[in-house]
């Protein structure tokens, strides 16, 4: 069973080890495997800020105490910006295809609401297949192309812009 919900600062030793395992099993997410040098003290602190802005928010799924996936929704930090969320979203390998992303959507969505969020944002690379299609299947829409914006394995890659306005 698949549990969703807010990260809280006892999760940051997991929570770090979650992403560092997804840097080293899939190449859409932004970081190479040896990128990624925070430790867990700093981790922690990052979680409390983050708890603490009010429109900022993780959420992680959990299957028997270990974190199997994240979302992120990083808000603004200006009065300009503040009414809009960066999503950032990993699952582990093992997990993907069992709902576990619509779920983390779903309460995301719900969160953003709550808040006061107005616009969702994220980007993709183009032939992230399984990712278009759930930010698709939540309501995304393609705003524009990112020519040459990443650059994996030596070859640069496409991004699309995608966003979702909450009414």
């Amino acid at each position: 069973m698949i549990r969703i919900r807010q990260i809280t600062e006892d999760d940051s030793d997991n929570y770090l080890a979650l992403c560092k395992q997804l840097d080293q099993e899939t190449k859409f997410m932004m970081l190479e495997p040896d990128e990624r040098t925070i430790d867990d003290d700093q981790q922690k602190n990052r979680i409390q800020s983050l708890l603490a802005s009010g429109n900022s928010m993780i959420f992680v799924a959990e299957h028997e105490k270990e974190l199997v996936g994240h979302l992120g929704a990083f808000g603004g930090e200006f009065r300009r910006n503040r009414h809009k969320v960066h999503i950032v979203v990993g699952i582990l390998q093992k997990f993907t295809g069992k709902g576990i992303g619509t779920a983390l959507f779903t309460e995301a969505d719900r969160w953003a609401r709550q808040v006061g969020i107005h616009r969702l944002e994220l980007t993709v690379m183009t032939h992230n297949e399984n990712g278009l299609a759930l930010y698709k299947k939540m309501d995304f829409i393609v705003e524009g192309t990112a020519k040459d914006s990443l650059l994996v394995d030596g070859t640069y890659v496409d991004e699309y812009y995608m966003a979702k306005i909450l009414s």
